[in-house]
């Protein structure tokens, strides 16, 4: 039910537009304050979807109510009530972060449609944080040992600059988490964040892909199209597996970061873009760099930080931890209870070789919760977890 705050000084003003909100939907929890020192208490200590606030109050006026709300509670949304003589204060709330602001006395229609609206901006808000916690739950580091905590350390350190960062390790050992953590953490997580696989696409449309092209470029361009630096415009860029990227392609991202500029596959115009780029590779990019194979002043530009993610058999310690959490995850998405391990199938599971690393051991963890019994015993391990 959204829940309403009337602050109003004028009692009879308060009174009509909790009528008028009442009658308009029987949902509505219509709250008053008479100044905005109450109000603010109460903001304080309850979760409003929508505020009508007057300007012009006692003790505390409407600006600074506004100010105080939105250090403390940006999300609600704020509609302020202007006499005619508030005009250009009321403008000045929208440049605050006002949702609107209605003029005395109001029209209904009006402050019916600004309430609508404001009230589903709120649940947009609101879904909206819900979503991203699902998305970083999605895309959480598990694990307590020395090297997972020196990497979480290294990603709150990091996420808040535009420091490009890359991040190397074995296939299977969660260098997309460390990525997505950097995103999440930075001020840049209201944009999007786009990943390129650089391996699974031919060397031959690389530049398309990245930079875009335009109709005609060649012969199935048959429109312009947009490529991945332009859709990652405020956010940040994932260039996963940037070690198999051709050296035309690499060229052009050196171009792009340094200058912020692309240019889309047969244009001549440049496109000014504001992009931060993580890049990830499972290679040895010196070894790659003195055989020829990748360039080094690209390597000095993405390298300004290096994250190192271990390999599961470095990190053994963090078994226990991850088992647990694949099987919480794996229960979610099928639908059944959890299944546990025993004591005798974790330590067997923490001796194994994962050659495959955290990738390898999802798997295995999934195969034991299918074909093994409630409890996954040592004997299950040694039936279903053998490569």
């Amino acid at each position: 039910m959204p829940k309403i705050l009337i602050i109003e000084d004028e009692a009879a003003i308060r009174r009509v537009l909790t009528k008028i909100l009442s009658e308009e939907s029987s949902t509505y929890q219509v709250e008053e304050a008479e100044d905005g020192v109450q109000a603010l208490e109460k903001i304080k200590n309850n979760d409003y979807d929508l505020v009508l606030c007057d300007i012009k109050m006692p003790k505390m006026d409407g600006v600074e109510l506004l100010e105080e709300v939105k250090k403390i509670k940006p999300e609600i949304p704020m509609v302020m009530i202007s006499g005619h003589g508030d005009m250009e204060t009321a403008i000045q709330t929208m440049r605050l972060g006002a949702f609107d602001y209605i003029s005395k006395p109001p029209d209904l229609n009006r402050l019916l449609n600004t309430v609508r609206n404001a009230l589903d901006k709120k649940q947009l808000v609101v879904e909206n944080k819900i979503l991203k916690k699902k998305v970083s739950k999605n895309y959480e580091i598990i694990g307590e040992s020395e090297p997972i905590n020196q990497i979480k350390l290294m990603i709150e350190k990091v996420a808040q600059t535009d420091a490009r960062v890359l991040i190397t390790g074995p296939n299977g050992t969660g260098k997309e988490l460390v990525a997505h953590q950097l995103h999440q953490k930075s001020e840049r997580s209201n944009s999007p964040i786009v990943e390129v696989n650089c391996a699974a696409i031919p060397s031959e449309l690389i530049e398309s892909e990245l930079f875009g092209h335009v109709k005609g470029a060649f012969t199935s361009a048959v429109k312009d199209r947009a490529g991945k630096f332009e859709a990652a415009d405020g956010g940040t860029i994932f260039l996963d597996e940037i070690g198999d990227m051709s050296l035309a392609a690499q060229a052009k991202v050196l171009r792009a970061l340094q200058e912020n500029l692309i240019q889309r596959v047969g244009a001549d115009k440049d496109i000014k873009v504001d992009v931060r780029v993580i890049a990830a590779t499972n290679k040895d990019l010196k070894k790659e760099i003195a055989e020829g194979r990748f360039r080094e002043d690209l390597y000095h530009r993405l390298a300004v930080i290096l994250i190192k993610v271990p390999a599961l058999n470095d990190r053994r310690d963090d078994i226990p931890l991850l088992i647990e959490h694949f099987t919480t995850k794996i229960a979610e998405e099928q639908g059944n209870a959890c299944k546990s391990f025993s004591k005798q199938a974790i330590k067997l599971l923490q001796e194994y070789d994962w050659t495959g690393n955290i990738r390898e051991l999802r798997n295995v963890v999934e195969r034991l919760i299918i074909l093994g019994g409630n409890e996954i015993s040592e004997t299950d391990v040694k039936l279903f977890a053998s490569k």
